[in-house]
């Protein structure tokens, strides 16, 4: 069938499919649109639940950076605030180192003077207060060295002048408080592959204001990784801290550390999201005062993937939802269409005249009184046809039984077909065509012919079937094949139909609607191959043995006359090699075949 008489049947014509594919497309668009809003929903609360995370690891992180600077800042502070001390950071940063110890050591001595007043015992304390420094350094701008503190080592100092380091240019330049410590600095104290945050200062003379030197407090950035793992909520994506021009001090990635970070200008335009490596949610935290900035970033593909199983659970639930709102309405839609159709087939039976069809349909909804109501209509109408034409039919049947011996067979045919058309005038369409069968199949028999073929016996057989086949409409059906090459070889005379007629009195199952019978002629061997088959009862072991000796037997008797008369004639005709080979097996049915020899002249002379 063609796509398009496939739409008509099944979507055009069909009403129901109308309203099953309606329901369908109803509870799909619904349970997606639902599904999709409730993903949408539950996806935002996601992104605002992280971006709180998120924005909570900035702030943690810009507050503890903050704290650190605040006390460097309050490191420098004290020296202002305590007059011996910052005189004494004064001298050490303004002598040399020897000069400074020697005097350090008249202080001793001078009883007036505390040890605690001394810049070195106070930075080192510092040092120990704060197990996150890795380096104190001070660095004198006037003598150009750098003493340095540094976590679980003893002191040591160092000269920076310009003719052997590039230190005194680095620090002339650095204008930023929180940087990246400067490489020379790393390599002059053994940490260049430490992960390190700086933090500067300088140190002015509390009565000139002129720059004597820096403080510079190197802190380790393991202390952050502690610092973002104290939430309990783990924050996917990274934190970074860039300095005022970009370097990266700290990237819990550890991808960026070191480098200028690529997405800088990207950071400036940022209101939630940022094309950076991937498009990303993005936080902020600006420390104006100390120059850096604390960035929180978390791919968007990250926050997508955790919620990929949220996302197949809705999707599974969905699809499920789908398959239940689908199924149900469908099985109620089909079980009506089923009732529907049962009934519109009863109906076309009854208008192929089939008046003892009544529908089977106990129930009492609309379709049960429609069906009730139609099985009232075939009843009336059935005592109607008793009453009128088929009382008519059977006066007509007798007087026919009474002339037949007496008329000619041309006066059989006109009288046959004078019923037939009066049955067909008063609606009794199957009858008028088991009336035309049989004033076809009589003339067939009746009538002189030169030449029989195997295709007047097949067409003889044809009209016998037919005859049974209105009988039993829809009971049965029949099929029949011959090879081209052979339809027009002389045949016996009621060679088949007897057989056939074995088949309709005692194999055919009345009580089934799926009985078949084929008969089939082909050309093997130079011979013709007439097979019967069906579908039938089939015949008893010791019934099929009883009929194949009846067959054997030279004398006639009057049990099986028809297999009898068509194999003696097979056997008178053609020979004792040709006879009706019988095979059956209980209710699988029965296959009967004979065999007829052909000349090479008799299928030439077909051509």
């Amino acid at each position: 069938m063609s796509p398009a008489g496939l739409y008509r049947k099944y979507i055009k014509n069909n009403m129901f499919t109308k309203i099953l594919l309606l329901i369908a497309v109803i509870a799909v668009i619904t349970i997606v649109a639902l599904s999709y809003l409730m993903y949408y929903f539950l996806f935002q609360s996601a992104v605002r639940s992280e971006l709180d995370v998120q924005r909570g690891a900035v702030e943690r992180v810009e507050r503890y950076v903050d704290q650190k600077y605040e006390n460097v800042q309050s490191y420098v502070n004290e020296l202002y605030r305590n007059s011996s001390l910052g005189l004494d950071a004064s001298y050490f940063l303004m002598s040399s180192f020897n000069e400074y110890m020697a005097k350090r050591m008249d202080r001793i001595v001078d009883s007036t003077q505390s040890n605690t007043d001394s810049v070195l015992a106070y930075f080192k304390q510092r040092l120990d207060d704060d197990p996150d420094i890795q380096n104190i350094m001070l660095y004198s701008a006037e003598e150009q060295y750098v003493y340095v503190y540094k976590q679980g080592s003893m002191t040591r100092l160092y000269q920076a002048n310009a003719t052997r380091s590039y230190i005194p240019d680095v620090m002339a330049m650095e204008t930023q408080s929180v940087t990246l410590p400067n490489l020379w600095l790393r390599k002059l104290t053994g940490d260049a592959s430490v992960p390190l945050i700086s933090i500067r200062s300088p140190i002015n003379d509390m009565t000139t204001y002129k720059n004597l030197g820096q403080l510079l407090v190197l802190y380790r950035t393991e202390a952050l990784d502690k610092v973002l793992r104290s939430n309990e909520t783990e924050m996917k994506g990274y934190v970074m801290i860039l300095s005022g021009d970009g370097q990266v001090m700290f990237d819990s990635s550890g991808k960026y550390y070191g480098q200028k970070y690529p997405y800088t200008d990207q950071l400036g335009k940022v209101k939630d999201t940022a094309a950076l490596e991937e498009e990303s949610y993005v936080t902020t935290a600006v420390h104006s005062q100390a120059g850096y900035t604390v960035v929180g970033i978390t791919p968007k593909r990250e926050i997508a993937g955790a919620f990929e199983g949220l996302r197949n659970t809705i999707i599974a639930t969905a699809l499920l939802c789908i398959v239940v709102a689908v199924s149900i309405p469908s099985l109620m839609i089909v079980n009506y269409s089923k009732r529907t159709n049962n009934i519109i087939r009863f109906m076309r039976k009854v208008e192929k005249g089939d008046f003892v069809a009544r529908i089977q349909d106990a129930k009492e909804d609309q379709l049960g009184q429609i069906s009730s109501s139609f099985n009232e209509m075939l009843d009336k109408l059935t005592r109607y046809i008793d009453q009128v034409y088929k009382a008519e039919i059977n006066q007509k049947n007798a007087e026919l039984s009474a002339l037949q011996a007496r008329i000619n067979p041309h006066f059989l045919y006109n009288t046959l077909e004078v019923i037939r058309m009066r049955a067909l005038s008063q609606g009794a369409q199957d009858v008028g065509d088991m009336i035309y069968s049989l004033s076809m199949l009589f003339k067939n028999i009746v009538q002189h012919k030169t030449r029989y073929t195997l295709k007047d016996e097949l067409e003889a057989c044809r009209l016998y079937l037919e005859l049974f086949r209105i009988r039993y409409k829809d009971k049965y059906i029949y099929k029949m094949y011959c090879d081209e090459q052979i339809k027009d070889v002389p045949m016996i005379k009621m060679s088949l139909q007897p057989l056939i007629e074995n088949y309709i009195v005692h194999g055919l199952r009345s009580e089934r609607d799926d009985n078949v019978l084929s008969i089939s002629a082909e050309l093997k061997d130079q011979e013709i191959w007439i097979e019967i088959r069906d579908n039938g009862k089939g015949i008893e072991p010791e019934q099929l043995e009883e009929i194949r000796s009846r067959l054997a037997l030279a004398e006639s008797s009057g049990e099986s006359f028809g297999l009898r008369s068509v194999n003696d004639r097979l056997k008178l005709t053609y020979g004792q090699a040709y006879e009706v080979d019988i095979q059956s097996e209980p209710d699988e049915g029965t296959v009967v075949t004979i065999r007829i020899p052909v000349t090479e002249e008799e299928l030439n002379r077909v051509v």
